[in-house]
């Protein structure tokens, strides 16, 4: 596990790993407020593949707000 630099949390490896590849997906959950990240960490625990880990991570593009609107 390795902690998350916005609150200290700890992520698990896997995801940690495919954050690091896609710095869009980093900026997105970096952007979530703590009850989503605890979201997407709970669906990302359950995630037993690196294929599937880089897909969900992939898929979190676009779930931040959008600070222009």
């Amino acid at each position: 596990m390795t902690k998350d630099p916005s609150d200290g949390q700890d992520l698990p490896l896997g995801f940690a790993a495919a954050l690091a590849r896609n710095p869009d997906a980093m900026d997105a959950f970096s952007a979530l407020d703590e009850a989503q990240r605890r979201q997407v960490l709970a669906k990302s625990a359950r995630i037993r593949s690196r294929a599937e880990m880089r897909s969900y991570v992939d898929s979190l593009v676009g779930l931040a707000p959008d600070p222009w609107q």
